[in-house]
């Protein structure tokens, strides 16, 4: 089912969505969360919201049919998309036409081993890879993302690809308040910190359900984030996983979970005590940056880098 000429596919039709999935011989699984985006108006806002421009270099995760995929082409410099499933793959080429030529490289592989290695033969594919005239990487994350992978992919593209500095993507409402929680919240946890460490929110709306084919059984949101700069990559990685630990056991106090992960008594109790905290305070009521200030406490306390023991099998280095 090949777009001819002057044939363009509706792709949020379920009627066309449905013949193309049946020509193609693929049957949506819930278990990838292969629910395909059927408004055309949230299609259109979620293009809107990214702010998708002429000079962006944009990373699409799990493109399925393509819908969203078509209207990036048209708008961007470049477009690399991330697909999972072979038949999709073919789909979405074939159903971006003409306008894709030269502007959409389709990676053949899991989104959750997103990694610059990943993408630098598509990059080279469209000239902007290390040797191009034009060398960039992608700067854009617009993404209808695989509710089960949705999460991880949002925090790995952020920790592992420098050049990302932008994020538009759906993901199951859950998702979206554990991304945007506040401190002191039940939403609010490490995966939060860590995300918030990397970037913030800027935007969010809501999506029904009808929205979808086949109708998905969870609710949905549109979020959209912005890289902040709060230290170097190897102090944010410490901070991730001293996050990691302070939230470990989440009824624990905070100076219980560090001991716990092998920080020595004396050096958490002064960490706490510089920072003018009760010993009684847990991880959920420290902001994001403060897991910062706790681990430069830790580190002076410790008279360097501090290190979780091996009873967590972590370190902090």
């Amino acid at each position: 089912m090949a777009e001819g000429p002057e044939e363009r596919l509706n792709l949020t039709s379920p009627a066309t969505v449905r013949a193309l999935l049946e020509a193609y011989g693929v049957n949506p699984r819930k278990s990838r969360g292969q629910n395909f985006l059927v408004c055309e108006g949230v299609l259109k806002k979620i293009v809107e919201r990214s702010g998708v421009g002429a000079g962006d270099v944009v990373l699409e995760v799990g493109p399925g049919l393509g819908v969203l995929t078509r209207e990036l082409v048209e708008r961007a410099r470049a477009v690399v998309a991330v697909e999972l499933e072979p038949a999709f793959a073919e789909i979405c080429r074939a159903s971006s036409g003409e306008a894709a030529s030269g502007k959409l490289a389709v990676v053949l592989g899991d989104a959750l081993e997103i990694e610059p290695s990943m993408l630098a033969g598509a990059l080279d594919e469209l000239g902007l890879g290390a040797h191009g005239a034009d060398p960039r990487g992608p700067g854009l994350l617009v993404a209808n993302l695989p509710y089960s992978v949705a999460a991880t992919v949002i925090l790995r593209s952020f920790e592992l690809l420098d050049t990302l500095e932008r994020a538009c993507v759906m993901v199951q409402s859950e998702v979206a308040d554990r991304i945007a929680a506040r401190p002191s919240t039940k939403d609010y946890g490490a995966y939060t910190v860590k995300l918030a460490l990397l970037a913030r929110v800027v935007g969010r709306f809501e999506v029904a359900s009808t929205c979808f084919w086949p109708e998905p059984r969870v609710s949905s949101a549109v979020i959209s984030l912005a890289r902040v700069e709060r230290a170097d990559r190897k102090t944010l990685a410490r901070a991730s996983a001293l996050a990691d630990a302070a939230f470990a056991m989440r009824r624990k106090t905070l100076a219980n979970n560090l001991r716990a992960a092998g920080i020595a008594r004396e050096a958490v109790a002064g960490a706490i005590a510089r920072l003018g905290l009760d010993e009684r305070t847990r991880a959920e009521a420290l902001a994001p940056e403060e897991f910062l200030e706790l681990l430069g406490a830790l580190d002076a306390e410790a008279g360097g880098a501090c290190e979780l023991g091996p009873r967590s099998g972590k370190e902090i280095s």
